[in-house]
């Protein structure tokens, strides 16, 4: 090799169609932060299933003990801190490819998410557990806003929109974790929680969407408004009906070569394709990946099945415990806390949200133990808590310590939900009644038991 054929590996410029070279330091760097990252994901993930507490409560401590909020406030510790600051574009591209293979595989899980006989379930469960919620934020968010909870883009109609989108929000990651932990992401009561979840994300993040929009600003722009709610709503009606119908059609196809050969390779390229789709059309990556792994289950050939079980062992060993971990990383839990604003947050959604999706699992025809388990395992914010948190931070429309009892209530909403439904399983009582009465929802799962 001379120099005249690669001088950016010399000179560190890259020319032409060559890429910039990665220095030896800074990929030493960031193999170190992944290697501490899984690590520790993996111990503390463990440890949480020893105290009995989800996984995925573990793998993101991980990250805050390596982040700001303990270690990388420490002198020797914090080249830890300018590392993932470094190197963020890197970690972000870990992050997301950790969600997307997370929502992947839940979609691949629940490839029957809206039965026929579970349709009218969900709609209960979503209309008014969380209509009630987001409404009742809406409406009474213009007497609860504070002058402390505004960021410096902030405004009344931003603000009032966050926080109810902070009330009602489901998070799809971490209950999708917390059931693959469990092992009860094939369950009814799996599909329906997630059911709910996805419906409503659809909505609130296009109220997201509106707050950073409005952020600073008098004038809504109701034409890019509309263009993303009509292109979310027709990739979503489409991706759970026309589009599985021909992917499966090309998945037994004579010419998908790939398909034969190479099962993984088909089944992440059919989620790179969604992805692509849903970016060219504007429409949250999240979504593309779950319709994805809906799509890509082909019941009548096994070897999807074992492509995904593949996918699934290393995605649960390396990149969504990863992914989590960086979560906790960009959490800076002391800067910025409020003694009476995270507790008054915390305590008035939960019982907002749980009061509504009690309601609404009445309307629906549940009763007993089913309410309570529906309505604390939605009630659980995860990732997209944290999510809305950082957007709406990063957009300048909260301040800090709103910041913070978002992440926080996002944090101890999923704790709690993993927390009960690991007990309701040890107990060996039934997450849903069975309509027939004859068998019972539930596993018997070991303790300590994951799948992770």
């Amino acid at each position: 090799m001379t120099p005249a054929r690669q001088p950016y590996l010399d000179r560190g410029h890259p020319k032409g169609g060559d890429f910039p070279a990665v220095s030896n330091s800074n990929l030493t760097s960031i193999l170190l932060l992944l290697l501490l990252l899984a690590g520790l994901a993996q111990l503390f993930g463990q440890l949480s299933v020893k105290l009995r507490q989800p996984k995925v409560i573990g793998e993101i401590a991980a990250g805050i003990v390596l982040g700001p909020t303990l270690l990388g406030r420490l002198s020797s510790l914090s080249g830890l801190t300018r590392i993932a600051a470094h190197q963020a574009s890197i970690l972000n591209f870990v992050y997301w490819l950790g969600l997307l293979l997370l929502m992947f595989l839940s979609g691949a899980e629940t490839r029957n998410l809206f039965t026929r006989e579970e349709r009218r379930e969900v709609g209960w469960l979503t209309v008014v557990g969380t209509g009630v919620p987001f409404l009742l934020g809406l409406m009474l968010g213009p007497w609860l806003i504070r002058p402390v909870l505004a960021g410096p883009n902030g405004n009344r109609i931003s603000l009032v929109i966050v926080l109810a989108v902070g009330v009602a929000v489901t998070s799809v990651p971490v209950v999708s974790k917390i059931f693959a932990d469990l092992q009860i992401l094939h369950t009814r009561f799996a599909r329906l929680v997630l059911g709910v979840a996805v419906l409503e994300d659809v909505v609130l993040w296009l109220a997201l969407a509106v707050a950073t929009a409005v952020a600073g600003t008098a004038v809504l722009n109701l034409r890019t408004m509309s263009y993303h709610l009509i292109a979310t709503f027709l990739f979503f009606a489409l991706g759970l009906t026309i589009i599985p119908r021909i992917v499966k059609r090309i998945n037994t196809a004579q010419w998908n070569v790939l398909a034969r050969n190479s099962p993984v390779g088909y089944a992440i390229a059919v989620l790179l394709a969604y992805c692509v789709a849903a970016g060219a059309l504007d429409v949250s990556l999240v979504f593309a990946a779950f319709l994805a792994g809906f799509a890509v289950v082909h019941k009548k050939r096994r070897i999807f099945a074992d492509a995904l079980d593949a996918i699934g062992k290393v995605s649960f060993a390396f990149f969504i415990p990863v992914y989590f971990a960086i979560v906790g990383l960009k959490l800076d839990l002391v800067h910025g806390f409020s003694l009476w604003m995270t507790p008054a947050f915390l305590f008035g959604s939960c019982f907002v949200k749980i009061l509504s999706v009690t309601l609404a699992g009445r309307l629906a025809g549940f009763a007993g133990l089913d309410l309570l388990n529906l309505a604390i395992t939605t009630n659980a914010r995860g990732g997209p808590g944290i999510v809305l948190a950082s957007v709406a931070f990063d957009a300048g429309i909260i301040s800090a310590k709103f910041y913070t009892a978002l992440v926080l209530a996002a944090i101890v909403t999923s704790q709690i939900a993993g927390a009960w439904l690991q007990h309701v399983l040890s107990k060996g009582w039934s997450l849903l009644t069975p309509k027939d009465q004859t068998t019972a929802e539930m596993l018997p799962v070991d303790e300590g038991q994951s799948t992770a």
